[in-house]
């Protein structure tokens, strides 16, 4: 009995997207009760409390005072989070111009046009605010 309520669990990382989720959409802090009313999947309290804590302590939410509580909201949206996690991978590797070139000969054309497009933009703007 014990392994198939193990094996009806989500992976972790899919709840924590799930309640990331839930948060992007109120687009206003919510507490643990009130993500969980929303995910409605019968989590305890305590469980739901924990995860919105550990996502403080990473730095993906901050928390403002709510009642006896807590009420959490998202540091950045979606694209910001991704976005954050590729600088720190490319951060953590002595070899930033291979893993770049790398990344940049496995973009599809599409993604490579994007790509070179915001360098330009950016380029840009610096040239503007240095002139």
């Amino acid at each position: 009995m014990a392994d198939r309520r193990r094996d009806d669990r989500r992976p972790h990382g899919e709840l924590v997207a799930d309640v990331l989720a839930v948060l992007w959409e109120a687009g206003k802090p919510m507490t643990a009760q009130q993500v969980n009313a929303v995910l409605d999947q019968g989590l305890a309290r305590t469980t739901m409390a924990t995860i919105l804590s550990r996502l403080y302590e990473k730095g993906t939410l901050r928390r403002t005072p709510s009642g006896r509580g807590f009420a959490y909201e998202p540091v950045e949206d979606a694209a910001g989070l991704v976005a954050g996690r590729m600088r720190r991978e490319l951060e953590s590797e002595p070899r930033r111009d291979l893993v770049l070139q790398r990344f940049v000969s496995s973009l599809s054309d599409d993604d490579e046009e994007t790509l070179r497009r915001l360098l330009r933009e950016v380029e840009g703007e610096v040239e503007g605010d240095s002139g």
